[in-house]
């Protein structure tokens, strides 16, 4: 399938994003470990919460998550200290992503998890049974998903968990988010030091509780706003908080850079956030995204395409998300007229090269955020293309919908 979008000369809609899936995942996750059997409220309806929802609910004997990389690493800790014995697969995609230092750190705390196929990735099969918990060490740099796999199990461990994490800590706000959620439901969770994080023994209690919307679906409503060319344009998007934990909270701050105004409105209903418009004089942007790796598509394409050249560090994770999303920022924005450099597998760089456009469409390569963070580029090409644009369905079923709304003209092809 392939759509074609062409934008609206002005933005002005009320946006009701997804739920946040970070925070849903989570809370499933610990929600099962506290026995409860009630659904968070507002519940993302995304692939990846959809799937381990299912996964909680029916636990198969063999366990297949598709593509969701977040139920992958949360299934295989919560599966380990859980009784049963189970498989867990995935997509071929997620065939390829590794799991080795998850599988090895969980066989430190007593884990019995074996390779079906290949050994460091999925299928895995797990006899799950009570585990020892400890001391362990982990690298930082890898991605937060297995800090936090971790990390939830740990109330329910005979000794708990003391974790420390060795060399570069990346994503710390997803560390943190896991922290709070865990905490939110009685864990005794904390850093003890700059690099380590204890965690009692300590059962969590079930709660009712209802999750925000997603920020991390909020960076594209910024980056439309700031590619669109009309300064009256407005979006409006409830659900959102000033002092949320979401690690890709930090979109506004990034955004303040690039001319859109954040006002946060405290409605008797429900909070809301109002974005609007300012010129933008920023020459150029550089930024570390260590700590909030899913924004980095969103703002390379809406610097590239406003010209503002910049140099972002902090994305080695992306060569092991979804797919090798520094080469398919590259590949798609060169079909646009852009020419990136990668430095040390963990940089992009543009100084404002440009070659000849061949308005090819733009690949999604099975990654949603690939396709979102595409979309408003249609403010500045009509008619852009965009292949596969079903893989939104992973974190934002509904976006080709909210553009509709919004004013995008969204046709098949």
């Amino acid at each position: 399938m392939q759509y074609i979008l062409r934008a609206p000369e002005c933005l002005d809609a009320t946006i009701q994003l997804p739920a946040s899936k970070s925070v849903c995942n989570r809370t499933l996750i610990i929600q099962a470990l506290a026995g409860s059997h009630v659904l968070p409220d507002n519940l993302s309806d995304c692939d990846d919460t959809r799937v381990l929802v299912s996964a909680l609910r029916d636990m198969p004997e063999v366990v297949d998550i598709g593509a969701a990389g977040t139920a992958m690493r949360f299934m295989t800790a919560y599966l380990s200290a859980t009784a049963g014995e189970h498989v867990i697969t995935g997509t071929d995609r997620m065939k390829q992503r590794p799991i080795g230092l998850l599988v090895d750190a969980l066989r430190h705390l007593g884990a019995d998890i074996s390779y079906v196929e290949r050994t460091g990735f999925p299928p895995l099969r797990i006899k799950g049974q009570p585990l020892t918990g400890g001391r362990l060490e982990i690298p930082g740099n890898i991605s937060s998903q297995y800090i936090s796999a971790l990390l939830m199990i740990a109330p329910a461990l005979r000794n708990g968990i003391e974790l420390r994490l060795t060399g570069d800590i990346i994503s710390r706000p997803y560390i943190d988010l896991t922290l709070w959620a865990m905490t939110e439901f009685g864990a005794e969770a904390e850093w003890s030091d700059i690099d380590t994080i204890r965690v009692a023994p300590k059962p969590y209690e079930p709660r009712p509780y209802r999750v925000e919307n997603d920020w991390s679906a909020a960076s594209y409503w910024y980056e439309m706003m700031a590619l669109c060319p009309n300064v009256e344009s407005r979006v409006v998007l409830p659900g959102l908080t000033d002092g949320s934990r979401q690690g890709d909270s930090v979109t506004r701050y990034i955004a303040s850079l690039l001319g859109i105004k954040t006002t946060f409105v405290k409605d008797s209903a429900a909070p809301q956030v109002v974005l609007t418009k300012h010129r933008c004089t920023l020459p150029q942007l550089e930024y570390d995204f260590v700590s909030s790796p899913d924004l980095a598509q969103t703002f390379v394409v809406t610097c590239a395409l406003l010209g503002i050249p910049f140099h972002f560090k902090g994305l080695s994770s992306l060569k092991i998300k979804e797919t090798d999303r520094i080469e398919a920022l590259k590949r798609e924005l060169r079909k646009l007229g852009y020419v990136l450099r990668d430095l040390n597998n963990s940089e992009l760089v543009w100084d404002g090269s440009r070659c000849e456009a061949s308005m090819e469409p733009v690949d999604t390569y099975q990654d949603h955020r690939m396709a979102m963070a595409f979309a408003p580029a249609a403010f500045r090409f009509p008619d852009l293309r965009i292949n596969d644009p079903q893989v939104v369905s992973k974190s934002y079923p509904h976006f080709w919908q909210d553009l509709a709304a919004a004013g995008f003209t969204v046709s098949h092809s």
